[in-house]
């Protein structure tokens, strides 16, 4: 089973500085989604089982959410395909609901798992109360964009 169109979910508590850097990514793309009819993007808060369904109707995923990878504050790495699965299957305990891997577990068992899914990994500065990002990951937010421009422009051109 495939779905369609391209989903990108932020993911985070924008009451804690860098955590919401899920949030402001989506901001940032809201014009772009205005105008480009493929684009849903989400808001994924702290995650929930009933992220399940708008993942399994999705052909595309990009998550874009803080990640600790031991990285200096504001890098931005890309995981896509099994090397964002392996990242979910390494990190996988979480503070959240429910994690990630086990939505793609979900979605792997009622075989509505995006073929084509990447993770950006935003490495947090500080995680605290506070409705700013801290300036290294607010810098880092427009290369986050570019790497999303980036993928879609890719995966648009790859046949599955």
């Amino acid at each position: 089973m495939s779905g369609t169109g391209t989903l990108i979910l932020g993911l985070g508590n924008v009451l804690l500085t860098d955590e919401a850097v899920g949030a402001a990514v989506l901001r940032t793309l809201e014009q772009t989604a205005e105008i480009d009819p493929d684009l849903k993007l989400y808001d994924g808060g702290t995650l929930s089982f009933t992220l399940a369904g708008p993942i399994g109707d999705a052909a595309r995923l990009i998550v874009v959410d803080a990640a600790a990878m031991g990285d200096p504050p504001g890098t931005v790495r890309l995981f896509e395909g099994e090397a964002m699965d392996q990242q979910l299957s390494k990190h996988a305990k979480s503070v959240h609901e429910v994690s990630l891997a086990d939505l793609f577990d979900i979605a792997r068992l009622t075989d509505t798992l995006p073929a084509q899914r990447a993770l950006i990994g935003i490495e947090p500065q500080q995680v605290d109360w506070g409705e700013q990002l801290t300036p290294p990951v607010a810098a880092a937010v427009p290369e986050v964009i570019d790497q999303i421009q980036a993928l879609l422009q890719r995966w648009r051109q790859t046949v599955l």
